[in-house]
Parts: structure tokens; C-alpha cells; sequence
């Protein structure tokens, strides 16, 4: 599994698409969703993120549906921007929302083979 963070809008998913991606593949936007066509594709979960946030808003367990969809696809893609910095919002589920999404993005750090950071569209390999 490879990892990739970055800022909003700072060109995480192009740089995936250039840079891994040479076959055929599926990009989930926000979900974990794969139909059974997808079998076989590069899966690419990006805005991993909101995916996280609706999981937590729809009352389920974002670690083990992550787990699952590893156990399916160990060489799936994630992608999701850095929420972590900036202004702590007053609002309890966004902050909760905020920390599940960074307790999940360390774990998956740990466990990818690749970690990257995009700033500018440049990726920098930090594992």
C-alpha cells in the first residue's frame, strides 16, 4: 500500500496518476466502494479523508473498514489531504472527525510501504 498526504489542492492525485499508474485503474473518490469490474485495477482511494468523516457520521468503524479493504487490496493507493493543522474547530464531530482521520493516517503510515507528501504537485518521499 502506498500513502499519499499533502495540502488541499496541491495536486496529490495527478501526482499519483503519473507517477504510479500504469495500467488500468479505478479512482474511488471519497469511498471504499469497489464494484466487482474493479478487480484486477489499481485501486486509488482519494479524499480518504471524507470518506473517514462520513464513515464517523454514519455511525461506523472507519479502522475496520479500512482494515478490510487492505486485507482485499494490500496494493491499493490512498490519498488524503492534511487536516490536522490549522484552526481547531469549535465543533465536536469536526474535531473528532479530524483526529480519527489522523490516527488512521499515522496507522497507515506504518503499515505502507511508501509514504509520500505532495506540496506543488512535487513529491517527497518521506518512507
Amino acid at each position: 500500500m502506498k500513502l499519499i498526504v499533502g495540502g488541499y489542492a496541491q495536486g496529490k492525485l495527478n501526482y499519483v496518476l503519473n507517477r504510479y499508474v500504469t495500467e488500468d485503474y479505478v479512482v474511488l473518490d471519497g469511498g471504499l466502494t469497489v464494484n466487482a469490474q474493479d478487480h484486477g485495477k489499481i485501486i486509488i482511494i482519494n479524499h480518504f479523508h471524507y470518506w473517514v468523516k462520513e464513515s464517523i457520521r454514519h455511525g461506523g468503524c472507519p479502522e475496520t473498514e479500512v482494515k478490510a479493504l487492505l486485507a482485499e487490496f494490500p496494493d491499493c493507493i490512498i490519498v488524503s489531504d492534511e487536516i490536522g493543522n490549522g484552526i481547531v474547530p469549535i465543533d465536536k464531530m469536526e474535531r473528532d472527525y479530524r483526529e480519527w482521520t489522523g490516527r488512521l493516517l499515522v496507522e497507515l503510515a506504518g503499515q505502507a510501504d511508501e509514504v509520500v507528501r505532495v506540496i506543488c504537485g512535487i513529491g517527497q518521499k518521506i518512507k
